[in-house]
């Protein structure tokens, strides 16, 4: 899936009304971006990615937990020295940001 693709699919989930609520939900999804990342620095399989993710009881809103497997292969093929490297959840949120 294409970075466009996904950001539209997440976009679309999301839905922000106001300026307030679009920078509260890139956070959100940032959050979920750094999360998934994490579990890929932790080695986790991507398979199992959406469960270990939920069993840390993220703080974001239920609603988010939706784009944990929209999110997981966009990561999952970055290759390590990016995942160690960059923060996906920064670019993401800029990416967000300017939608």
């Amino acid at each position: 899936m294409t970075r466009f693709a996904l950001f539209a699919a997440l976009t679309l989930m999301a839905a922000p009304a106001a300026a307030q609520d679009k920078a509260e939900s890139c956070g959100y999804q940032a959050d979920v971006v750094a999360a998934v990342q994490q579990a890929r620095l932790d080695r986790v399989p991507e398979r199992e990615v959406q469960d270990h993710i939920l069993a840390t009881s993220p703080a974001w809103p239920e609603q988010y937990n939706n784009a944990i497997p929209l999110i997981a292969p966009w990561v999952y093929e970055q290759k390590r020295k990016v995942i160690r490297n960059e923060s996906l959840a920064d670019a993401w949120t800029e990416l967000c940001l300017q939608q």
